[in-house]
């Protein structure tokens, strides 16, 4: 397979004397009655005025000759080439793609909707414009395929894969790394260098995400109350141990039952708890 080839063209402003010379050459012609010399001299000048190429910063130029590829020119400035050569400007600029929002399967068969952001540029001209058709168009295609090909290998969270150690929505760094490895291994056939690519958005799809938040409410509620509950009972035992090493009151198991009953039900309750004083007996 071919690759980019450099090559260094003539000053252009050698070119520029070459030209005035031949312009004094085609006055001389003309003076002196010359008219081969005159002839040869207005050829001379539309072959050198024909080969002057101006090229911008970040801009490269495809060169072929009767369709044999000769090389590509990266420098900047004014330049003199075969007039002959058939041309093709190249940007080389850093260029950004965001992408549709598609609707993909993840890991576990739920429908999300993702879109990435891409950052590319050419790297390899004669790949770029000779190995395919449309690079512009290769990349779209290609960036998509990539897409769906990582949310097909990664759960979109923890709720549905608890063994999973990379998923969509929480190892971003991860994630964009494994998508611009891919991006980039598909774009390399185009000569394209793919300088960031990450995701720009991520959520379920409709028709699940409000079933999805239910879910993710219902699980910080039960995360919530099994914090509450843990920290209710290391509560109770260290008020029990205080009583009883300070010899406050003995308990006999079923106060030490009823007394854990009442502290359980105003720690974990959800509403303001109202005390009841008792000034009768305990037994009462």
């Amino acid at each position: 397979m071919k690759t980019e080839k450099h090559i260094n063209p003539i000053n252009g402003y050698l070119a520029i004397i070459a030209l005035l010379l031949s312009i004094a050459f085609l006055i001389f012609g003309i003076v002196e009655k010359h008219p081969f010399d005159a002839v040869l001299a207005s050829l001379l000048i539309c072959l050198i005025l024909k080969g002057f190429i101006i090229i911008s910063p970040n801009s490269a130029q495809v060169l072929l000759l009767f369709g044999e590829y000769k090389g590509t020119i990266k420098q900047n400035g004014l330049f003199w080439i075969n007039p002959f050569f058939s041309r093709t400007n190249l940007s080389m600029k850093a260029r950004n793609f965001e992408s549709d929002k598609v609707k993909v399967n993840d890991k576990m068969g739920n429908p999300i909707l993702i879109s990435v952001i891409l950052v590319w540029r050419v790297e390899d001209t004669f790949k770029a414009i000779f190995d395919v058709d449309n690079y512009t168009g290769f990349i779209k295609i290609q960036t998509d395929s990539a897409v769906r090909k990582l949310a097909g290998s990664f759960p979109y969270d923890h709720f549905e894969d608890e063994k999973a150690t990379i998923t969509l929505s929480t190892n971003f760094d991860d994630i964009n790394a494994a998508l611009e490895n891919e991006v980039s291994e598909r774009l390399e056939i185009a000569g394209i260098k793919v300088i960031e690519s990450r995701i720009a958005y991520l959520a379920y799809a409709p028709e699940i995400a409000h079933s999805m938040l239910r879910r993710q409410q219902a699980s910080a509620v039960v995360a919530a109350r099994h914090k509450i509950v843990e920290g209710a009972v290391g509560m109770v035992e260290s008020a029990l141990d205080l009583l009883s090493s300070k010899n406050i009151i003995t308990f006999d198991d079923d106060k030490k039952a009823t007394m854990v009953s009442n502290l359980m039900v105003v720690l974990c309750g959800d509403s303001e708890t109202k005390p009841v004083i008792n000034t009768g007996t305990l037994n009462q």
